[in-house]
């Protein structure tokens, strides 16, 4: 059991090297007037917010100044930490890396393990922890921006239990074996929803099987006339599911001949720029029933739960950590919260959009659930046949700002502004055809999605158990 093994401070756990523990730049040693365009990155929050470490979004610094600063220089293998603004947050340098220098900055702390006595990866989990996680937040001022006191010593006394070398090595193995399938699974959902909306784009933003009949049209009668033939625009790695592009007498790429005949031959003008003609222009709310979601009133706590056996209450921060479908949330409301308010329930397969402060936030909801009052849902109107994934990918490459602002503290629009939103409709036989080759890459990003969801929750049923040793490895 936990007792078994001892405990030691991170600071007996830290190689034996100058500045193993270290807190980012204090105050004036680095400040935003010396960020560059491009040269050596700086570690915030943002790199190792929702997992181990993420290599991109960042400020940056020149060499003179990254020299300057070279104690608060990050390897890899360090356990990074955020001690201020989004606390909690933990994550691991990787030694495959974009950039040969990375430099902390003022939020950031790091650890530099001793191998012999700790593993990174296993100071990871321990600090991801609800052990870990307690002792971080038991320590944070809540004085103007949140922040762990006096950061360095808070992290230098931390104490933790160290198992047996093969222990920690083995406990680190079974938790990052999860890790890495999740983020494998993240991954390939970006590819699926990358080619879907590609190809949505392809058809409905660029329209480029009007534009290949078009261009066939012109270099018909441009053959007649004797004129030199114009290339064609049509992207060669433009590939159809079902069907694959050809390639002309000339050498130009083609379009499958049964996707081009579903489209018009002209483009027409209209308020969405130039649109395939005979296609109709319609308001989101002619299209679609958009209801709007509702928050009891927060001084009354017993409408709020965080019991999974209420109902999902789905805010913009809930939307902006989804992926394309939305099931996780972090608050719920009791049966009698949404009864007394008759907040109106979203059914499962429902696009979701936010509206205010985060405009633009789109996903699908993966369940039935709620939302707040900064929150859209676009229900089927009547005999309306656009389905959500096409709907997904419309909302995802909108301008929102053609809708203007209402408020002047934050970005917002109104809900008439939503109803309001044009939507182009297109044929049914053309609306089938994009659903028969998007609709597989959405189911099985639902799949991916909810096989992550429980990957997630064994490892965090395990972490704490492996990390207190209640849970041994043989059993685990």
């Amino acid at each position: 059991m936990m007792s078994e093994w001892p405990r030691k401070t991170i600071a007996e756990c830290a190689a034996p090297e100058a500045y193993a523990t270290q807190i980012g730049p204090f105050g004036k040693a680095l400040v935003a007037d010396e960020y560059v365009e491009s040269g050596v990155p700086v570690l915030r929050g943002v790199n190792v917010n929702r997992g181990r470490f993420h290599d991109d979004d960042f400020a940056f610094i020149d060499d003179e100044t990254a020299d300057r600063l070279a104690k608060f220089e990050s390897f890899p293998g360090d356990v990074l930490l955020v001690h201020k603004g989004p606390l909690g947050e933990i994550g691991l340098m990787p030694k495959d890396r974009q950039y040969p220098r990375y430099i902390m900055g003022n939020s950031m702390m790091r650890v530099r393990c001793d191998p012999e006595r700790l593993l990174p990866e296993y100071l990871y989990y321990w600090l991801t922890s609800a052990e870990g996680q307690h002792y971080l937040f038991s320590r944070v001022s809540q004085v103007g921006v949140p922040q762990i006191q006096t950061p360095l010593t808070t992290l230098r006394q931390a104490e933790l239990p160290v198992p047996p070398l093969s222990e920690k090595r083995a406990i680190a193995d079974i938790l990052g074996t999860l890790d890495d399938m999740i983020e494998l699974n993240r991954r390939m959902s970006e590819t699926l929803e990358a080619m879907a909306r590609a190809l949505f784009k392809s058809w409905f933003v660029d329209f480029d099987p009007v534009r290949a009949k078009m261009e066939g049209q012109a270099r018909q009668d441009g053959a007649r006339r004797g004129e030199p033939r114009k290339p064609s625009h049509v992207a060669s790695d433009l590939l159809w599911p079902g069907a694959e592009a050809g390639v002309g007498a000339e050498g130009d790429p083609v379009l499958p001949k049964h996707i081009v005949d579903l489209f018009p031959a002209r483009l027409v003008d209209s308020e969405l720029g130039e649109i395939p003609e005979g296609r109709e222009v319609a308001l989101a709310g002619s299209v679609f029933d958009v209801a709007i979601g509702k928050t009891p009133p927060r001084k009354e706590h017993h409408w709020f739960s965080t019991d999974p056996q209420d109902v999902p209450w789905m805010s913009s921060k809930d939307l902006g950590q989804a992926g394309v479908f939305i099931s996780e949330v972090t608050e719920y409301l009791t049966p009698d919260a949404v009864d007394r308010f008759r907040v109106r329930r979203i059914s499962d397969g429902t696009v979701v959009l936010s509206f205010k402060l985060t405009v633009g936030r789109v996903a699908i909801t993966d369940g039935e659930m709620l939302s707040n009052e900064a929150i859209a849902h676009f229900l089927p109107r009547g005999r309306a046949f656009l389905a959500a994934a096409h709907l997904y990918c419309y909302l995802r490459k909108f301008d929102y700002d053609s809708l203007g602002s209402t408020s002047s503290i934050a970005t917002a629009v109104n809900s008439d502004s939503v109803t309001a939103i044009p939507v182009l409709v297109p044929s049914k036989e053309v609306h089938e055809a994009l659903l028969r080759a998007i609709s597989p890459s959405f189911s099985r990003l639902r799949a991916l999605q909810r096989e992550s969801r429980t990957l997630a929750a064994l490892r965090n049923t395990l972490l704490p158990k492996l990390i207190s040793g209640e849970l041994r490895i043989g059993v685990a």
